[in-house]
């Protein structure tokens, strides 16, 4: 009985692995003629029996499997996330079983994956589809994980598609990974030209230095994306109503780089955007120990002296800024409002006056310190125009100061140019 018993088990065995194979060869089969859905299908009909075959029947399926859910570039997202897994799972069987048949084969179909979602996320990104482009571009870094500046793209296209969840979901995973984003560029001088070309690898600028096209080849090393990586994942926490997660992702960056003055001012605009503008001064002042001679933590300054009334500092702060920066364009606009919004205490002066002779004056006295005002004002509202021709703010305001003030040949050039700048 017991011989009769193993016969008929061996017998159903023998049976199962036939079946096996014949699906296997029909997906394969399926496969080649480009009929995936044959194929998941007559692959749908062997998993439930691979978990029992052997090592190399087990890789071949996953091969196959993998093949079919990717269907060269069109199966849906879900199958091809799971076509990534179903080639990951046959590095995996053939590493343990020491025998490689299909590995080599699917680095050559992840190649072409990785191509074809990154082809896709830039033209995604060309037609201003960022869902689609972080879609594509996350694919892309599973398919390749050292590579994790794609992670980097996926979170930034989403974060421009307002996919908040999604983006922040990638910005903590780059941060926990350390990601720093240096990217290199490879630059070359074109010959003919004289001018600077940036290639998008070092091969083909290395090629284009040796065909004589190009000289002086030279890596540029651009600035690293961890801060702006924390300050997106605090503004996503700031836009869902979380600030106080808001603060403690920027005080963790800054206890990791506490030298970094670019996360101090990260930090600051955080505190400033919450209103707590006595935390923000304290952060620049910070960030100025360590940076004492940036124009831009000044101006900050000043902005926030403005905001509190205090124009004495406001001014100090503007006149340093532009020592170190004379051509701050920011930095002329801001101390023209500066000097011009004393002009409304001024006409409420003038405007509580009565008619007597004492009055007359007094009028005339403000008045003259009204016009002052706008004197003042006019040489930072030229450099503002000078340094941002397109001001419109700026050209209009300068064009009203020319006609108070009875500069008539200044006042009509300068409503000639608002005209032309407001299409006219």
């Amino acid at each position: 009985m017991k011989k009769q018993i193993i016969i008929a088990l061996a017998l159903l065995v023998g049976s199962l692995s036939y079946a096996q194979k014949n699906e296997l060869k029909a997906a394969e089969k399926a496969i080649k003629s480009g009929n995936f859905a044959d194929a998941k299908s007559a692959l749908n009909s062997a998993e439930s029996l691979i978990s029992n075959a052997d090592e190399k029947t087990q890789a071949h399926f996953y091969f196959l499997k993998g093949q079919a859910l990717y269907a060269n570039g069109t199966g849906s997202n879900e199958d091809q996330d799971k076509a990534i897994a179903s080639f990951e799972k046959v590095k995996e069987i053939e590493k343990k079983a020491g025998k490689v048949k299909y590995s080599n084969d699917v680095e050559t179909l992840k190649t072409d994956m990785l191509n074809n979602f990154l082809t896709k996320g830039q033209q995604a990104l060309t037609d201003k589809s960022y869902s689609t482009s972080s879609v594509y571009f996350e694919k892309a870094y599973r398919m390749s994980p050292k590579d994790t500046v794609y992670l980097y793209y996926a979170a930034s296209t989403a974060v421009t598609a307002q996919d908040y969840d999604t983006s922040l979901k990638y910005y903590e995973e780059l941060r926990d990974l350390g990601f720093k984003g240096e990217e290199i560029s490879y630059e070359a001088t074109d010959k003919a030209t004289g001018e600077t070309e940036s290639f998008s690898s070092k091969s083909l600028r290395d090629l284009s230095v040796k065909s004589g096209t190009h000289i002086a080849p030279k890596d540029k090393k651009g600035e690293p994306k961890s801060a702006e990586i924390v300050k997106n994942i605090a503004l996503i926490y700031v836009s869902k109503g979380e600030n106080e997660k808001a603060i403690s992702a920027m005080k963790d960056a800054r206890a990791q780089n506490p030298d970094d003055t670019s996360l101090i001012l990260n930090e600051a605009n955080l505190q400033l955007r919450l209103g707590n503008s006595e935390e923000f001064t304290k952060l620049i002042k910070l960030a100025l120990e360590k940076d004492p001679n940036n124009a831009e933590l000044i101006f900050n300054l000043g902005i926030v002296s403005a905001d509190s009334g205090d124009k004495k500092a406001a001014k100090d702060y503007y006149l340093k800024a532009l020592e170190l920066n004379p051509d701050y364009a920011e930095v002329y606009n801001n101390m023209a409002v500066l000097i011009l919004s004393g002009e409304q205490e001024i006409i409420e002066k003038m405007n509580a006056l009565g008619s007597s002779a004492a009055d007359n004056k007094k009028y005339d006295q403000l008045k003259a310190e009204r016009t002052q005002l706008y004197k003042d004002a006019i040489p930072y509202l030229e450099s503002t125009l000078r340094l941002d021709t397109d001001n419109i703010q700026a050209a209009k305001t300068l064009m009203n100061i020319y006609s108070a003030t009875d500069n008539m040949d200044k006042f009509k050039a300068m409503k000639a140019k608002v005209a032309e700048m407001e299409g006219n």
